[in-house]
């Protein structure tokens, strides 16, 4: 009888599920404690707003690559696609005589252009994402150094203080002018991922998107909008980030993809599609913010965050594949 009134062990136990978000959010905050006990001024306010500021552009790129791998998708041309934005920004407003606002205006509409061209292959002709967005990356890149061709006029300058503001400047507080604009971004993706029907039919269309068809999901469309989204957050960036170098250059942007996939992978979105969500992305794009800080702080190579965040990359994933097993998740990364 005392055995049957005594709770079963089962009964007692409670566990946190064990997700990518919480061990990243994990590791953030021990990057946090260990900069912060052997780097320079790591806990002032000036170098938490340098992150930030540092954070901004590479973070948008993975903010809107985040739906796209979601929907077991892939986009290497976005930092190609920001080095030609961001020659074609300076082009306008210089040669071209247009008022800076419009240049912006013009350049975002070419964003889109090209993220058009990406979603036409891949939603219309069914190529393979991979493949697409890899010729693309070469052809974005090609057209930005065709742009500016060579010499003098290689890198376009001299850009008005109150646009250089916006890359530059600081608000009240003492925060970065262009975080504003990143919190925006940031709100319409995770909105939209985790608030619409739109959003809830991204992650069918990566789970099984032949099932998604069946289902009466209109795919094409579908992925046709996240690539148009990925190419004009891409010329966003490059506007933020020519107002915040204060030149416009066809090496704008190199290396950025790999840097934002794999935010968004740290974050816990599957590489094959179907999971994913905008809080580990950030959670991923703030850990590698605070190693790369960290480690120039703390006076050690700067190499060293390469090798690092390839480590950490690459645990995580193993670390996720085997969450994935235990819970019975095939999708994991």
């Amino acid at each position: 009888m005392l055995a049957r009134a005594l709770p079963q062990p089962e009964s007692l136990s409670w566990r946190i599920p064990v997700t990518p978000e919480r061990v990243l959010a994990i590791l953030l905050v021990a990057e946090i404690v260990l900069f912060g006990a052997i780097g320079h001024r790591f806990f002032s306010a000036d170098n938490a707003f340098e992150i930030l500021r540092l954070s901004v552009e590479i973070g948008l790129l993975a903010l809107a690559l985040t739906p796209v791998i979601v929907t077991g998708g892939i986009d290497l041309s976005v930092g190609s696609l920001m080095g030609l934005s961001a020659v074609f920004f300076g082009k306008v407003w210089r040669d071209g005589g247009l008022p800076i606002g419009a240049a912006a205006v013009l350049t975002l509409v070419v964003g889109a252009l090209a993220g058009s061209l990406n979603s036409l292959l891949i939603a219309r002709f069914r190529i393979p994402a991979l493949i697409v967005t890899l010729g693309t990356f070469s052809l974005f890149r090609g057209l930005a150094e065709g742009i500016t061709g060579a010499g003098e006029y290689a890198n376009f300058t001299n850009f008005p203080a109150s646009f250089e503001f916006l890359g530059q400047g600081y608000l009240a507080g003492g925060i970065p002018a262009q975080m504003p604009v990143f919190l925006v971004v940031a709100a319409f993706f995770w909105v939209l991922l985790h608030r619409t029907a739109l959003g809830r039919s991204l992650y069918a269309i990566g789970f099984s998107a032949e099932g998604a068809r069946h289902a009466g999901i209109p795919v094409g469309r579908r992925l046709a909008m996240v690539y148009i989204l990925s190419g004009l957050v891409a010329s966003l960036a490059a506007v933020i980030y020519v107002s915040h170098l204060g030149q416009a250059k066809a090496d704008a942007g190199t290396g950025y993809e790999l840097s934002a996939i794999t935010a968004v992978v740290l974050g816990g979105t599957s590489i094959f599609g179907g999971r994913g969500n905008i809080h580990g992305t950030l959670l991923g794009l703030f850990a590698i913010a605070v190693l790369q800080n960290g480690l120039i702080l703390a006076d050690q190579p700067k190499e060293l965050a390469g090798i690092l965040t390839g480590i950490l990359l690459i645990a995580s994933i193993v670390a996720n594949r085997i969450l994935g097993r235990f819970s019975g998740n095939s999708k994991g990364i």
